[in-house]
């Protein structure tokens, strides 16, 4: 495991998307997605957000995605987690073998592509435990009519033309990126209510660890 990532929507404490929040002002937010700042220990991946030097100086061909619950120890991850999946068509060969290859040429920045035609990646998965429909069913209804299950997405945009980094179990074929991607707006709708826009209480506490293959 190389990284994981948490509910913070875009505030003090997020160390992926930016502290700061999507903004012109702050285009790239933090940048954590394309440099090589390091933070967190992987015991304490699923209580605060984690970067390893793996994440830029390994070649990978593939990735897996784990969804544990916040706060379980390293040595329940397996057993908690509730979506376990991973690609398998070796698209990292076609971005210099990582994810932070990817983010280079698809950079995490605000206006720096456009939805629904110019996001990153969709990549097909396969689930180890778990399955597409079970995962989509995992975000709000609103979402769900507006992609396609059983992707990976990197990179996507939204109407505001700021960039989600993932979009995890999901294509999507619209533009409120927000409510599938790096838990920006995962809870439009209520908090956990998996109703509107709002993805369920499930996925919201939980901790999206990524694996290279």
């Amino acid at each position: 495991m190389f990284c994981s990532s948490h509910s913070l929507e875009g505030i003090e404490g997020d160390r992926w998307s930016s502290q700061q929040g999507g903004s012109p002002n702050v285009p790239e937010g933090d940048g954590s997605w394309s440099n090589t700042v390091t933070f967190g220990t992987a015991e304490a991946a699923t209580s605060d957000d984690f970067k390893n030097p793996g994440y830029y100086d390994i070649t990978a061909e593939d990735v897996a995605v784990w969804h544990v619950p916040n706060n379980e120890p390293v040595t329940q991850w397996r057993l908690t987690s509730f979506l376990r999946y991973h690609t398998e068509t070796k698209f990292l060969n076609s971005y210099k073998g990582n994810l932070y290859n990817l983010f280079k040429q698809f950079p995490v920045k605000y206006n720096a592509g456009s939805c629904p035609n110019n996001n990153g990646p969709s990549v097909p998965l396969v689930y180890d435990f778990g399955n597409a429909s079970y995962n989509h069913q995992l975000y709000g209804p609103n979402i769900r009519a507006t992609s396609t299950s059983g992707f990976i997405t990197f990179r996507a945009m939204n109407t505001e033309k700021a960039a989600m980094a993932i979009c995890s179990g999901l294509k999507p074929t619209g533009c409120h990126n927000e409510h599938c991607g790096d838990f920006t707006g995962l809870d439009w709708s209520g908090y956990g209510t998996n109703l509107g826009w709002s993805a369920s209480k499930e996925v919201i506490e939980a901790a999206v660890l990524i694996f290279y293959r």
